[in-house]
């Protein structure tokens, strides 16, 4: 097994001398005379596997926190095209979304085009940059940015500099010398996750010439499972803070060592995608907690639900999240038809009524009156049939929530929140099923069946206690 797990190791892009590491750490902590008679032996070694990979990501540092109403520098680091630029933006749009006051500030002028990509990417994102045309000096530039934008009262402010190899040592002086102007507090490495083993070299070359706080990871929506980040750690021995999944200024996530090595091993991360779910606030809505404990469910709940699912990110990014299904599970052209699938039932149910959105049996409404799925579909645009659809998908939704509200003392959890540990087996068994006849069968499927869905279900129990 040990060797399976190496060469798997080995196919991410890990060092071949951490991978020894490795095995080594991992003959060391097992001692199969300990084991329990009964034991699962290769469960046993899963899990020391997986703890040494833990630690292997994880160097134990506290990386940098921004302090709130003082000034914070980030200073960004890397090869040329491993996506700064681009993570620049996404990093700064990440804090602005969080209420803090960012901005960028372009130190490249060795490439072409770099001011151009950075100011296209801070107008659309709405976040002040500094730049300029005329000016040669990276140095220069910087220190002048820098100045403006503190006497502006920015909190967060992320120097974006020259793409550079270890080869090249005068780009290196000049890394310094910005370095040396802008005192940051925070020197970002970003490391492309397609460029494999060749990371420890290149992470090597950049620490020992400045001091490296923190590492970004970016390009892992490709095939790229991103073993060189363990490469990256181990080397400059700095914590990863960031992972970008993707070419939007949204597919940016906190990292988590725990989740990166369960989602590098094909486990799945249920803890992230409830983590996601609290982000968007829906146990913040007290209405919506009231009607579910009396099992209703109206369709402006569905509305309101089918917006959260947009604000929660990119698909494919929330399917490799669940157990059983990888990103390449829902490949690009799959991904945006779910979406425009999901805008569609919105439109149809922007042109509802309010007495149809908020009443508690809106499906037999329709049925009674099947006007009114005439006029709806005429003030969508669409089919008679995409309507009948989308309030069979409701009644599927509501048939689920009464059976939630009929489960008493379900709700007993703190702040009236779902207390799973309060769940009858028989009530859960039941609520399993009915969820089950709700799904596309490929997706049962690719989750293993009852069975899968069931140890999903006690997962997020798991992690919605934690």
């Amino acid at each position: 097994m040990l060797k399976e797990v190496c060469t798997a190791l080995i196919e991410s892009d890990v060092h071949i001398r951490l991978v020894k590491q490795l095995k080594d750490n991992v003959k060391n902590a097992i001692n199969f005379e300990e084991i329990v008679g009964g034991a699962n032996k290769r469960r046993y070694i899963q899990k020391t596997v997986f703890n040494e990979l833990l630690k292997l990501v994880d160097p134990g540092v506290t990386p940098f926190t921004p302090t709130k109403g003082k000034r914070n520098v980030f200073m960004f680091v890397g090869l040329q095209g491993s996506g700064k630029t681009t993570t620049c933006t996404k990093m700064a749009y990440y804090y602005q979304r969080k209420g803090w006051k960012t901005c960028l500030i372009c130190a490249d002028t060795f490439r072409a085009g770099a001011f151009d990509q950075l100011k296209q990417n801070a107008t659309k994102a709405r976040i002040p940059f500094y730049g300029s045309y005329s000016e040669i000096d990276p140095v220069k530039i910087a220190a002048e940015g820098v100045e403006k934008f503190t006497k502006e009262g920015f909190e967060i402010i992320i120097v974006d500099t020259s793409g550079r190899h270890k080869q090249e040592a005068s780009l290196f002086e000049e890394m310094l010398q910005v370095s040396n102007a802008v005192t940051p507090d925070n020197v970002v490495f970003v490391m492309d996750a397609s460029i494999g083993q060749a990371c420890e070299a290149q992470a090597r070359a950049f620490s020992q010439t400045v001091d490296v706080a923190s590492v970004i990871i970016t390009k892992l929506d490709s095939h790229a499972k991103g073993g060189g980040a363990l490469s990256a750690v181990a080397v400059t021995k700095s914590p990863v803070i960031f992972i970008g999944t993707g070419e939007h200024i949204d597919d940016f996530e906190i990292f988590k060592p725990k989740s990166f090595v369960q989602k590098l091993l094909g486990m799945g991360d249920i803890a992230g995608l409830v983590d996601m779910v609290n982000d968007i606030g829906i146990s913040d809505n007290k209405e919506l907690v009231g009607r579910l404990k009396q099992g209703q469910f109206t369709l402006r709940d569905m509305y309101e639900q089918f917006q959260n699912i947009m604000k929660m990110g990119p698909f494919s990014q929330i399917m490799s999240m669940i157990p059983g299904f990888g990103p390449e599970f829902m490949n690009k052209g799959n991904e945006q038809e779910s979406v425009n699938r999901l805008k569609r039932m919105m439109t149809v149910m922007d042109s509802m009524s309010d007495k149809e959105l908020d009443h508690p049996k809106a499906s037999e409404l329709f049925t009674k009156e099947p006007n009114r799925v005439a006029r709806v579909a005429r003030g969508s645009g669409c089919f008679q049939q995409e309507v009948r659809d989308l309030l069979s998908q409701y009644k599927k939704f509501s048939d689920v929530v009464k059976k939630i509200g009929s489960i008493k003392g379900l709700f007993n959890g703190k702040n009236g929140d779902i207390n799973p540990k309060n769940m009858n087996p028989a009530k859960m068994a039941q609520l399993n099923q009915q969820m089950a006849k709700m799904m596309d069968p490929r997706v049962l499927q690719q989750m293993g069946g009852m069975g899968g869905l069931q140890n999903m279900m006690q997962q997020m129990a798991r992690a919605g206690k934690m």
